[in-house]
């Protein structure tokens, strides 16, 4: 630490208390100034993240950070410290505790870490924002800026110098509404405040192993990164802006810009407008923005609200807001209708369904539509443009002027248009019923209820017939599936095994899929799907993958599951790489993860489980690298009292088989515990259980020819084998299983060589 009598010298370095950060003075490529910073000591490639006297250099290397005197005599013993977060502190002592009256997270440069505020003191009027370097070689204040505006409802700019360069949009609740890809994940989470104190917004890092920041570069670009140790470098995940769309107000005032229209201008205007100079349109340029179509009134009667879905909602520097948890959208639908000024709305926070209401009085400024995720705006229009986005007729006679008879007539009209519309529903709908049924669709349930499969296992008794028809899990129709692969695209493959292969996918909502298909030339077949979605449709443990849901139509068979990001266990205890990721007390917390799963299968589920094919390959890791148990086509149920049961047919991975089940089909809750003992030994050395590392001293064919002419050649002992198993020819019946032959709990152990 840095106190008065113990200042800092040019070469000298103050670490964290976990060495993370060091403070010191440091010299940008080609410049000779030297400048105190913060940077990440544990980071071969320099990283300044702060630096203390960006805009006043030292132009030699006698420079000295110290405590001067009216700190000292302003506070009892002041200390300056370097956090593990990189915030470099000045602490005052005193009896009553320690008290931090200065921060250098208060003045941020152009790097936000994780825990840093960026924002408005209300009181204080301390306002965090970040700036760019001049140029990659000088620290001082640059021409960009990254900061939150206070006016109207608080958003998130990029500047260039004065101008609005780009802008990231309102706080919905989940996410910036410029940043779509701003969702949760297992890096960093997101905290959002405003209230009379402040208006600020944080990131914090929920895995302390892992450097992430967020820079602003002097180019105009903010970035968000992740130091990699292989290969040894800063990978970006995020940036803006990086495309025309995200310029801001690039297609005027009530104009949207929508990357998709390749073919077409990419600006077009809202609903209810149209372009203020169609010929500067015409020639690509929209920034003269677009005006109410002629003869157009919007406050009159039969005017309404045309949606415009999956969009970055206009410029709140001039909206209100209305932040009452008991507003919904229908209720902000009023709202804005009964006040003739009010031009658009939306809810002001997307959680709980939509809560609160934003509105626009006047011109809409910076819309843009995303592709797969935005808000939805709602957009007032008057009754003619109403007409033409809905298709739906308007009266234009008045009440007063139809006939008694007229009256009738429409009334007889319109019942039997409606019983018409009846049969034509019904009709339709059985139609559809059984298009589906021809296709499987609505067998799907029948499918599962008639598996030989399951009628073959002892314990299938256990699940009635009324539970399995209420299946928890959902069916997806493949319509959905295909839209979430992207049609099957090899770029979404995630790998293909016996089953078939598995495709990683986003449903509308946002969330992240597994989806394993059943290929026709697949080595397993309907009776293991069947086997699977019966069994994980029962099976609630945190250590065992969750089934979302499958899809059975036309000659599809799908499963879904949730996605797990960091794949298999034996992609990273086989690579010399990614081995090192795993510490012993991870590998230790995964080895307890299986077994907690296992003892959940063998003992505490409804039902007895052996799941036949426990090995690193399914065993799959999530975020935080938690191991949740997968692949359950192979298992089987054992009934409450059995214990034992055999099979023709053996099924799993050699290797990971014991002895018994391989050679004679026997299988038991301990044909899993052999499993799992081979995947720990795989999970301490790294080895996979079928390779060759050190051939043992067996003696070859040439040496003991060589030994039979020679007898004082020597010959390596063998070694003796790993277990002796005996064929039994004794005829038996295809699938026997074998009870407890007594009451009692206590079990005799004999000593036999395998």
């Amino acid at each position: 630490m840095i106190t008065p009598n113990h200042p800092l010298k040019d070469g000298d370095l103050l670490l964290s208390s976990r060495k993370t950060f060091a403070l010191g003075f440091f010299s940008p490529e080609n410049s000779h100034n030297r400048y105190v910073g913060v940077w990440y000591n544990k980071v071969p490639e320099q990283t300044v993240v702060w630096v203390a006297n960006r805009d006043d250099p030292i132009n030699d290397t006698s420079g000295v950070l110290a405590i001067n005197a009216a700190v000292v005599s302003s506070a009892n013993n002041p200390v300056a410290e370097l956090l593990d977060v990189g915030n470099l502190v000045l602490i005052r002592n005193s009896s009553q505790g320690s008290v931090v009256i200065w921060q250098g997270f208060d003045y941020p440069t152009d790097t936000m870490l994780p825990f840093m505020k960026l924002g408005l003191e209300r009181r204080s009027g301390l306002n965090r924002f970040l700036t760019s370097w001049k140029s990659a070689d000088d620290p001082g204040t640059g021409n960009c800026s990254y900061r939150i505006d206070t006016s109207g409802y608080p958003q998130l700019f990029l500047y260039k110098g004065q101008a609005r360069w780009w802008r990231a949009g309102s706080w919905t609740g989940q996410r910036w509404s410029g940043v779509p890809e701003m969702t949760p994940n297992f890096i960093y989470n997101v905290t959002y405040v405003n209230n009379q104190d402040e208006i600020s917004v944080k990131y914090g890092i929920l895995n302390d192993s892992i450097f992430s920041k967020m820079t602003l570069k002097e180019s105009g670009l903010v970035e968000r990164s992740t130091w990699h140790d292989q290969p040894r470098r800063w990978n970006m995940y995020w940036s803006a802006p990086r495309e025309s769309c995200d310029e801001y107000g690039k297609c005027g005032v009530n104009g949207n810009c929508d990357p998709g229209n390749r073919d077409e201008f990419e600006c077009t205007c809202l609903p209810g407008f149209e372009p203020k100079s169609p010929r500067d349109w015409l020639l690509r340029d929209a920034s003269g923005g677009c005006v109410r179509k002629r003869a157009a009134r919007t406050c009159k009667d039969r005017e309404g609200f045309v949606k415009v879905g999956l969009v970055k909602v206009p410029d709140t520097s001039k909206a209100r807001v209305n932040m009452s948890l008991s507003l919904s959208l229908k209720a902000c639908e009023q709202e804005c209708l009964g006040d003739c000024s009010c031009t658009a709305y939306t809810s002001a926070d997307e959680t709980q369904g939509g809560i609160g209401c934003l509105t626009w009085h006047g011109d809409m400024l910076d819309t843009r539509t995303y592709p797969h995720a935005g808000q939805d705006l709602y957009v007032r229009v008057d009754s003619s443009t109403l007409r033409s986005y809905y298709k739906a007729e308007y009266a234009n006679a008045k009440k007063s002027s139809i006939t008694k008879s007229g009256k009738v007539a429409i009334l007889v009209v319109s019942v039997i248009v409606c019983f018409l519309l009846a049969v034509l529903v019904y009709w339709n709908a059985k139609r559809k019923r059984k298009v589906k049924e021809r296709h499987g669709t609505y067998s799907f349930s029948k499918s599962l209820n008639t598996s030989a499969y399951f009628e073959d296992s002892p314990g299938s008794k256990e699940l009635d017939d009324e539970s399995r028809r209420n299946s928890d899990l959902r069916l997806f129709s493949l319509k959905t599936i295909a839209a979430a692969t992207g049609n099957f695209s090899d770029a979404n493959k995630l790998g293909e095994g016996g089953f078939g292969s598995v495709y990683k996918g986003v449903l509308h909502n946002g969330k992240e899929i597994a989806v394993k298909r059943l290929s026709k030339y697949s080595r397993q077949g309907n009776n293991e799907f069947k086997n699977e979605v019966m069994l994980i449709a029962k099976l609630q443990h945190r250590n065992l993958l969750r089934m979302l849901g499958c899809c059975v139509q036309e000659e599809e068979k799908m499963l879904i599951y949730e996605y797990l990001p960091n794949k298999s266990l034996d992609f990273f205890i086989f690579d010399e790489t990614k081995r090192t990721l795993l510490d012993w007390r991870k590998r230790f917390d995964i080895i307890c993860g299986v077994a907690r799963g296992m003892l959940y299968l063998h003992q505490d589920s409804r039902l007895r489980i052996i799941h036949r094919d426990l090995k690193a390959s399914n065993v799959l890791l999530d975020e935080a690298l938690n191991p949740k148990i997968a692949d359950f086509g192979m298992a089987r149920i054992f009934g409450a009292n059995q214990m034992e049961a055999n099979t023709n047919r053996v099924v799993g991975t050699y290797g990971y088989m014991s002895p018994e089940y391989a050679m004679e089909g026997l299988f038991s809750v301990k044909s899993d515990v052999y499993s799992f003992g081979v995947l720990i030994l795989e999970i301490i050395t790294g080895y996979k259980n079928s390779g060759t590392y050190k051939l043992d001293p067996v003696p070859i064919w040439l040496d003991i020819c060589d030994h039979v002419g020679n007898s004082a050649t020597h010959l390596h002992s063998p070694k003796k084998p790993a277990f002796v198993m005996k064929k039994s020819y004794t005829s038996r019946d295809p699938t026997t299983s074998e009870g407890a032959n007594s009451i009692n709990d206590v079990t005799c152990t004999v000593v036999e060589a395998r």
